[in-house]
Formats: C-alpha cells, sequence, structure tokens
C-alpha cells in the first residue's frame, strides 16, 4: 500500500482514535505472517501512510437526510499501484472494513452496521504506471518491487536458500512460498528451479540474472 486516507465527519474521532485507527489499517493491511519474508514487510510499512481527513462539509446522498455523524459514516481510499489493484481489492476491502468494525466496537457502537448498512465505503484506486515519485525520480511497478525486495534479497545473497515445504518453491525475490502446481510461475537459472508468486518478482528476478522470460 502507498497511501490510505480515511475521511470520517469533524469531531466524530478524538486523536487517539485517529491514530489507533491508523495504527490498525497499516497492521492488518501489513499483517506479519508466513506469507512473505519481513523485511518485505518491513521495506512496504516504510511506504506506507495513512491521513485522516475530517471534511469541512459532508452531505448524504439518502433520503430522508441523515447526519454522516450519528453514527459516524466512513469513507476510506487505499491507493496502490495499478498492477497490484486487482489482486489487492478483496483484501484491502475486507481488511479495512474489519478495522473499521473493531474501532466502532470499542467506540461502544454497532460493529455490524459497517457490513449492514452502506455506513463504509472503501475505494481501491490504482496509480498509473509511473506515476509515483520516489528518490526523485518516477517509478515503474518493477521500479518498487526492486526497491521493495532489495533489503530481502541483499540479506538472503550469502546464505543457502531455505528449504521449501514439499510441493511449495520460496520466491527469491519476497520469500513467499508458492505452491509448485500447473499454474506455478517458475524460472531455471544454473539448474535451479525457482517459483515467484507474481509476474513482477519472475520478471525482477530474470532482469536481474540475465535470463530470457520467452522460455
Amino acid at each position: 500500500m502507498l497511501l490510505i486516507e480515511v475521511f470520517v465527519p469533524g469531531g466524530a474521532l478524538d486523536e487517539d482514535e485517529r491514530q489507533t485507527l491508523g495504527h490498525r489499517l497499516v497492521d492488518a493491511l501489513m499483517v506479519e505472517d508466513d506469507s512473505h519474508a519481513i523485511e518485505i514487510i518491513d521495506a512496504q510499512r516504510a511506504l506506507t501512510q495513512v491521513l485522516v481527513h475530517e471534511p469541512a462539509t459532508w452531505v448524504l446522498g439518502q433520503r430522508p437526510a441523515a447526519d454522516p455523524a450519528n453514527p459516524p459514516r466512513y469513507l476510506v481510499r487505499v491507493t496502490v499501484p495499478a498492477s497490484w489493484r486487482k489482486e489487492l481489492c478483496d483484501y484491502a476491502v475486507e481488511k479495512v472494513t474489519d478495522v473499521l468494525a473493531e474501532s466502532e466496537r470499542a467506540a461502544g457502537r454497532d460493529p455490524g452496521r459497517v457490513r449492514r448498512e452502506a455506513h463504509a465505503v472503501v475505494l481501491v484506486d490504482g496509480v498509473t504506471e509511473g506515476g509515483v515519485g520516489i528518490h526523485g525520480r518516477s517509478m515503474s511497478s518493477l521500479d518498487l518491487t526492486e526497491l521493495i525486495s532489495r533489503p530481502y534479497r541483499d540479506d538472503t545473497a550469502a546464505r543457502p536458500a531455505p528449504e521449501p515445504p514439499r510441493g511449495q518453491l520460496v520466491d527469491p525475490v519476497c520469500g513467499m512460498a508458492v505452491d509448485l502446481d500447473d499454474s506455478a510461475l517458475t524460472l531455471v537459472h544454473e539448474g535451479v528451479l525457482y517459483g515467484f508468486c507474481h509476474g513482477l518478482c519472475r520478471r525482477s528476478f530474470a532482469d536481474e540474472h540475465g535470463l530470457s522470460l520467452s522460455r
């Protein structure tokens, strides 16, 4: 994730609640599990920012007219590179809604309303290729993959690759376990078969080692 914006009616949340909500969103969307190496998670977190907005005016289109602050409505926009958007949509909507429900529960309100009614709208936007600038230059999706994965790749370069579980391969770019089945993305380098979680990881590995993706 690159940017998470949360819009709430003015005065609906105090500063502590806004801070807690922001941290919960980052933790939920950048969950530390076995899916990716911790270096990858930390690199993604370093690029992630949360902004909580309180618009001066908030009008709901529903009839009869309702107060957006009673109970608080939420509009959340999650911005990611366009090439990541499709696969992240379902995940982001689910995780964000879970966090909003938890915030409602903590405030003593009904957490189920954010799933039962249209009180929480989540928009997942994709930034067009080359539309992200970091380190003073425009970055493609491949550049971002390289930036995020470099700490892990440098850390693991000097030590033996971990033994993957039976029927799986470990993505050498991000450390994710990949099922070795007919749909697996793979490459052979120096007689070793590698598996990849995403085409960008595969392309990044191929570029680094001078491999052709046509074979």
